[in-house]
């Protein structure tokens, strides 16, 4: 791992720096909105700012690195779940645990590209991988006869971002509910069965 702008890999204790102010990023952000200072964050992961900017040069960089690092997480979760014995269930709980969390990622990506961020370009590697563990998910939970089979991963996606957003504007109560109901569409219809 190498921090921004340098060639050659982090010493221990650099990488453990990155990583607490990675983790207080995430809580500040998360606690307070994307716009919580820096002083914040350096204060919540118990180094000096400093340490920060030294990792992140910008808060936009360290808005960007928190949400990589979320949707790295994401990835490596659905790359797990591929192999889930029961990919129905796999599938149904992934798509409620983003559904759920994705208020933070939201407000990380609408603060990124308030910014001029490309978001699209410093997540793709992320989204792609799991674009395609969900894929493998989807087919296995289709092969299982967990979903109906006219459910491409694309209409999987929009689905949750559609279910994520409500969120934003009608509540998590409600979302909850639309999320049910959507995974209730998921199901095989008794034509399919």
């Amino acid at each position: 791992m190498t921090s921004a702008g340098a060639s050659r890999p982090l010493r221990a204790d650099a990488r453990r720096n990155r990583a607490r102010v990675l983790a207080a990023a995430e809580e500040v952000f998360a606690a307070k909105g994307t716009g919580a200072s820096t002083d914040e964050v350096a204060r919540a992961a118990g180094v000096g700012i400093g340490t920060v900017f030294r990792h992140f040069p910008t808060k936009e960089a360290l808005l960007a690195a928190v949400l990589v690092d979320h949707l790295r997480r994401l990835a490596e979760q659905a790359d797990a779940l591929a192999d889930a014995r029961d990919a129905g269930a796999a599938l149904f709980g992934f798509f409620t645990h983003v559904v759920e969390q994705a208020g933070g990622k939201n407000a990380y990506t609408g603060a990124l590209a308030e910014a001029g961020v490309d978001v699209g370009g410093t997540t793709a590697e992320f989204g792609a991988r799991m674009r395609s563990a969900l894929e493998r998910l989807l087919a296995r939970a289709q092969r299982d006869g967990a979903v109906r089979p006219d459910v491409g991963v694309a209409e999987l996606l929009a689905l949750m971002v559609g279910v994520s957003r409500a969120g934003e504007h009608a509540g998590r109560e409600v979302q909850a509910r639309a999320a049910a109901i959507v995974l209730d569409g998921l199901r095989p219809r008794a034509a399919d069965i």
